[in-house]
């Protein structure tokens, strides 16, 4: 009789750990979205974001590493408040994009990438297949991709360009399952009100929210409506 009554218990935790990453996540991406929407609107913002816009991009880099080298010891509302701060950087230098590509090419985009995006979570949380061979392979592929990036800033090749954007986006499609179901085991063994949960949680958000915005990125580059 206690395990019978156990089980659902479990069940109830794991799916609201599971809600409350991709709650999270979407809040992230709400934020991004509103932030670089509300920057293209200021001249006087979207020059100053212009002037500093590497360095941003530097600042971006090193926050998540911050986060994801500190967060056992941060306490869960300072790991939430930094991941909120780098959706808000993030919306920032996205607001360049805005001025880059179409509307119409960017909320196209955005549309293929939450079907695609929500397709792989599904079946990442749904599948028994297990998936650490993919997500092995797609860090893999993302070095590579990394490696491949920055050569080709000196190269400057379009075709080699389209070329890492094409693989960029199989990359991220094997790690959005991968994350997903890694975040579905973990929610087996946490409680998602406990400090430990809370933490977890905004780590698995930052996590799907990478996926997320980097799979946007590589569609964007291979479809190139500027």
């Amino acid at each position: 009789m206690v395990l019978v009554q156990a089980q659902p218990a479990v069940h109830t935790r794991s799916q609201e750990f599971i809600t409350k990453v991709y709650g999270l996540m979407a809040g992230g991406l709400a934020l991004t979205g509103a932030v670089a929407y509300t920057t293209v609107q200021s001249p006087e913002v979207l020059q100053a974001v212009k002037s500093i816009f590497y360095p941003l991009l530097l600042g971006e880099l090193a926050l998540v590493w911050i986060l994801s080298a500190s967060v056992h010891k941060l306490p869960a509302w300072a790991a939430a408040l930094m991941f909120v701060f780098y959706a808000a950087l993030n919306g920032l230098t996205f607001s360049i994009l805005l001025l880059i590509y179409t509307e119409e090419s960017i909320a196209r985009t955005f549309f293929i990438t939450a079907g695609t995006f929500g397709a792989m979570s599904l079946y990442g949380l749904t599948t028994r297949q297990n998936l650490t061979s993919v997500g092995s392979l797609g860090m893999m592929g993302l070095i590579g991709v990394i490696i491949a990036s920055v050569v080709n800033i000196f190269i400057g090749s379009s075709a080699m360009g389209w070329a890492i954007s094409f693989i960029g986006v199989i990359v991220f499609i094997g790690l959005t399952a991968y994350d997903a179901q890694k975040l579905m085991k973990m929610a087996d063994s946490v409680d998602p009100g406990s400090e430990r949960g809370k933490k977890a949680a905004v780590m698995g958000a930052l996590t799907l929210y990478l996926d997320f915005i980097n799979l946007f990125l590589m569609l964007l580059r291979v479809f190139d409506r500027r």
